[in-house]
């Protein structure tokens, strides 16, 4: 009997769905589709990093329609899985399968060791990215020397023009050309914020306000007093203020909503925080995961920033980007050389008429 095992549908230990719903087989299947090309993608995190990785995904699928598309993360719950075809989260297993398997192209942009020794390992006609050679990293090819030379001095990397989407197009051989983020939506909480927040904001303009920025780098913080004073500007304007953040931001988003007329609903899980964000018109944040999300959701963005290249930010032409007046001595900095912290620098009326703008 006939299998058809380069169709897309094929699972191999399951009836596909076209044989479950419709009862067809491979010898007079009308839904068979056979894939042109098969490609790995290699990005294991951190989870902001992983959603601006996705244009890559809508790329591909205009480059090779019908390409079966894997990835391979730390974080696969931020994957949309109706875009990308198996999604592996690092383990033993999934290292074992992909090491056996074979790609058509397979592409790593990570730095880390054991992104680089999987691409080495893996079977692929064309790899693309970063790999392990002579005990230590390399790139593959003369297109990733930039990505690379760019992470290890300072001095290269300030002077970068190209923003992070035009340096992976660009180490993959492709053009970016506004191709959008993806993300996985959550349908079960996408009504229940847009109506929570709208209880709340009633016809008013819902911005939302990011508060914190993880623990890597705290030399991104806004001072506190800043953000109770821009909660106060935009109220007085109209706008309702919603307080955004996870566990570590908790505390002081509770001290804000006791002082000031902004809201907070608590700190929740991922899908819920998407959603959240959804519910949202703007997104006032620092660098953080937060931006990334309100990115692929299509949100307007104000973005703070003090110690990366603003270059490297691609905002889609629906936002702004705010930086100290004085500018940043600590470029990727964990410690502020100064006796004041240049984020004291990013004013609030500078943040406020970026806002207003939008």
């Amino acid at each position: 009997m006939l299998i058809n095992y380069d169709c897309k549908h094929f699972k191999g230990y399951i009836p596909c769905k076209p044989n479950k719903t419709k009862n067809y087989v491979c010898s007079h299947c009308p839904d068979y589709s056979p894939i042109s090309k098969k490609i790995l993608i290699i990005k294991l995190g951190a989870l902001g990093d992983v959603i601006r990785t996705t244009p890559l995904v809508p790329k591909y699928h205009s480059l090779y329609p019908n390409c079966h598309i894997s990835w391979i993360t730390l974080t696969p719950d931020i994957l949309p899985h109706d875009e990308i075809d198996t999604i592996y989260k690092w383990d033993s297993t999934s290292l074992f399968i992909l090491t056996q398997e074979a790609f058509d192209i397979a592409i790593n942009l990570d730095k880390d060791k054991e992104a680089c020794m999987l691409l080495t390992q893996v079977q692929a006609k064309k790899k693309y990215g970063f790999f392990w050679k002579d005990n230590h990293i390399a790139p593959v090819d003369a297109a990733a020397e930039h990505k690379l030379l760019t992470g290890l001095f300072d001095s290269l990397s300030k002077n970068n023009k190209q923003s992070y989407l035009e340096e992976i197009f660009e180490i993959v051989h492709q053009k970016f050309q506004h191709e959008p983020y993806l993300i996985r939506r959550h349908a079960e909480s996408t009504q229940k914020w847009q109506q929570e927040v709208q209880k709340i904001a009633k016809s008013k303009k819902v911005v939302g306000l990011n508060t914190g920025c993880g623990a890597r780098w705290t030399t991104r913080l806004w001072p506190t007093e800043y953000w109770g004073a821009l909660i106060q500007k935009l109220e007085q304007k109209g706008y309702c203020c919603i307080l955004l953040g996870g566990e570590q931001e908790d505390a002081q988003n509770k001290i804000y909503a006791q002082t000031t007329a902004a809201h907070y609903f608590g700190h929740s899980s991922l899908h819920s925080f998407i959603e959240l964000i959804n519910a949202c018109d703007i997104i006032i944040t620092q660098v953080s995961m937060s931006l990334h999300i309100a990115t692929a959701l299509g949100k307007k963005i104000v973005l703070m920033n003090n110690i990366f290249n603003k270059y490297e930010f691609e905002l889609y032409g629906r936002g702004s980007i705010v930086e100290p007046s004085t500018g940043c001595d600590c470029y990727y900095g964990t410690r502020c050389s100064r006796s004041r912290n240049c984020a004291h620098d990013i004013h609030v009326e500078a943040v406020y008429e970026a806002t207003i703008a939008l």
